[in-house]
């Protein structure tokens, strides 16, 4: 059977659900007080009380438990935006003030944000569903702020350029080659995107000279 013809996974029961958030929570522990590299599947059964095979069955590796843990930080930092959503009227200036909300909360941590963003550069075509969802989360969060729920497909294209940013963002803020100063920029730059391709953005432009003599 292919991937693509892979029938669902029945839903978790309540107890499994319950296993799955300890996993995932000693996951997030350890990997916030030592990033990548203290993110051992053995430490992570022991920690969350669970049987290694047990541990293998929710998560088949390393790469895939830390892209399922940064799922959940992102689906929490969502759950958290609807609480307290981004202030302002002009949608450009809610997702920069989103997303820098966002890079903030994993400023906080910057081992666990190190761990995941590693995770997601390593990630092969086993882990596709897992990154995939990150994806659809982070655009979650930017239609959201942008206050759409049918963005155009040049809308949508300028969302994909920004969670392309706001990823690369992270990644050289971690390494070392950026400041806070400088993120904001380019986030702040990136979601200028937002305003062009406005469904009413051709007709506020303005005309270009005739040809004519």
């Amino acid at each position: 059977m292919t991937a693509e013809a892979k029938p669902a996974s029945p839903p978790l029961t309540e107890r499994q659900e319950a296993r799955r958030r300890r996993i995932l929570h000693a996951s997030a522990q350890l990997a916030g007080r030592g990033g990548f590299e203290a993110v051992q599947m053995r430490e992570v059964a022991e920690e969350a009380g669970v049987a290694l095979g047990t541990l293998y069955r929710y998560f088949p590796s390393k790469i895939h438990l830390l892209v399922a843990t940064m799922q959940d930080q992102l689906q929490h930092m969502h759950t958290t935006l609807h609480k307290r959503p981004p202030a302002g009227q002009d949608p450009a200036q809610r997702v920069a003030d989103t997303l820098m909300r966002a890079f903030r909360a994993l400023q906080r941590e910057p081992h666990l944000a190190d761990a995941m963003v590693r995770a997601l550069t390593f990630a092969d075509r086993s882990v596709s569903p897992e990154v995939d969802t990150v994806s659809r989360i982070t655009t979650a969060i930017i239609l959201d702020a942008m206050g759409l729920e049918h963005p155009t497909p040049e809308q949508l294209s300028a969302v994909r350029v920004i969670e392309h940013t706001w990823h690369s963002a992270l990644i050289t803020w971690l390494s070392g080659r950026a400041s806070i100063a400088q993120v904001k920029i380019d986030i702040d730059t990136v979601c200028r995107l937002i305003d062009v391709t406005k469904p009413d953005a051709a007709k506020t432009e303005p005309a270009k000279p005739s040809d004519a003599p």
